[in-house]
């Protein structure tokens, strides 16, 4: 599979795995008209598209794949008037009705926020002429790859400046290891790594991954959570491929090789196999609320 086609079905995947995460942050901070939100490594948009349903002026950037950028921006109205496209509603997104809906409209027929899509860094997203951001996410979860933790720190620094003092800023994370079932699967990946194990190899979660990213970019916790996100597949190829599309089995195909890795992952995917044939991995991710100061 080429790199864009494994990044876009990452992106698709995890997004529709985090859809409670983003329902839970959402609710918590009563998020809606007169929230200025910045998303970073916004993917194809489908938080976005939450937090615009609720009202919200959405900004989204990310630099890492175009083609996700593409499909953010048809799912989402633009800020700009007369824009060309349709905002396209991912089937079964809660809600929010399936199909397309006109510019603006929200799940419950008002007026929903605006939204602008940035390919670059955070710097790319100012706009002189608006108002400072209210919320920045990273709905991305770090506790999965070994200094992720570091490229977050690098986005937060850049997101700090267009933010208003005191605007909160969300970090997401995988939670304890014992409380997440895709973690047995994973380690597949690290025990078939080694020798060849490098910063692109799976670990676990640490219990204050996120607190210590708010602590080296100066932002002062102000709360967190636990929200379960089980990883539900139509049957264990589909669950292979979605686990092997994240590029945390790539050291291990190096080592071991191909036909190995998918040996031993459809061994550790027996488990959560259902009677149906569907694979159902119960996980839970953290989330931090922190605020500028």
């Amino acid at each position: 599979m080429d790199l864009r086609a494994r990044a876009r079905d990452w992106s698709e995947i995890q997004e529709r795995m985090l859809v409670p995460l983003y329902e839970a942050v959402y609710e918590r901070l009563d998020l809606g008209d007169g929230t200025r939100m910045l998303g970073l490594e916004c993917g194809s948009g489908l938080a976005l598209l939450m937090a615009a349903a609720r009202g919200a002026t959405v900004t989204g950037v990310d630099s890492r794949s175009p083609e996700l950028l593409t499909l953010a921006r048809r799912r989402l109205p633009s800020r700009t008037p007369g824009a060309p496209g349709t905002p396209e509603v991912p089937p079964g997104t809660p809600g929010i009705p399936e199909g397309p809906r006109p510019h603006g409209a929200r799940g419950t027929g008002t007026r929903g926020g605006t939204a602008r899509i940035v390919e670059g860094s955070p710097g790319d997203a100012m706009d002189p002429s608006a108002p400072a951001f209210t919320l920045v996410t990273a709905f991305e979860p770090i506790g999965c790859l070994a200094g992720d933790s570091d490229g977050l720190g690098a986005l937060l620094d850049g997101a700090a400046p267009l933010a208003a003092r005191g605007a909160a800023v969300v970090l997401a994370g995988w939670g304890p290891p014992e409380r997440c079932a895709t973690t047995s699967v994973l380690r597949v990946a690290t025990r078939l790594a080694d020798p060849l194990r490098s910063a692109g190899s799976w670990r676990p979660a640490l219990r204050d991954d996120l607190e210590e990213v708010a602590r080296r970019t100066r932002l002062r916790p102000d709360g967190s959570g636990r929200v379960a996100c089980p990883f539900g597949y139509a049957d264990a190829r589909s669950a292979a491929r979605g686990l092997l599309s994240t590029g945390l089995f790539d050291a291990a195909i190096a080592a071991a090789g191909q036909e190995q890795v998918d040996k031993e992952l459809a061994e550790a995917l027996h488990p959560y196999r259902r009677p149906d044939g569907t694979v159902w991995m119960p996980n839970v991710f953290r989330y931090l609320i922190a605020r500028i100061p």
